[in-house]
């Protein structure tokens, strides 16, 4: 049997490979690219379907969810707009009215950076390392008021640093 030699991205040979996995704790959470991606991909099919990013959490419901937090490494590999199809139909989402981008006077945000600073927040609020409480925080930021002030692109509130969002959302409001 001949052996094998194991490559790292490049020429160089790994002599020792390993195999490693991710625990949920709070330093390994911090810069989630699972979380950052789902909420991202919130975004993204908010924009395109016309809906508050806490309906379209609603509209794709804890499952649908839960699957694009759970294979966001996979999902990733594709492109944003076909993946954000694919739960569209798979979760009947038609248009609304909800047109945040229309609306903004300014430049509208990327919907990474909208993603991002949901992942932060949901990160710095959520209980514990537990997979399911991270799912349980977003269920709450989205449905929270704190989404509405995110997603007015005609304040800088989704540019100010996440300590600041933090503690508004603990507050309940703006501070």
């Amino acid at each position: 049997m001949d052996e094998t030699i194991l490559y790292h991205g490049s020429k160089e040979i790994v002599a020792f490979p390993m195999i490693q996995t991710a625990k949920y704790n709070k330093d390994s959470m911090i810069n989630d690219s699972a979380l950052m991606y789902t909420c991202s991909l919130i975004e993204y099919i908010g924009r395109e379907k016309k809906h508050s990013r806490g309906d379209v959490v609603k509209l794709l419901g804890v499952k649908n969810v839960t699957r694009i937090y759970k294979y966001a490494d996979v999902l990733h590999c594709e492109p944003i707009a076909r993946v954000a199809d694919e739960y569209i139909n798979m979760a009947n989402i038609n248009s609304g009215a909800y047109d945040n981008v229309g609306k903004c006077k300014y430049e509208v945000p990327d919907y990474w950076d909208i993603g991002e600073v949901y992942e932060r927040l949901i990160e710095d609020v959520t209980p514990s390392e537990v997979q399911s409480d991270i799912l349980e925080t977003l269920f709450s930021v989205y449905d929270s008021w704190i989404s509405e002030a995110i997603s007015n692109y005609n304040t800088d509130f989704f540019y100010q640093p996440r300590d600041y969002i933090r503690e508004c959302y603990l507050a309940g409001q703006v501070l």
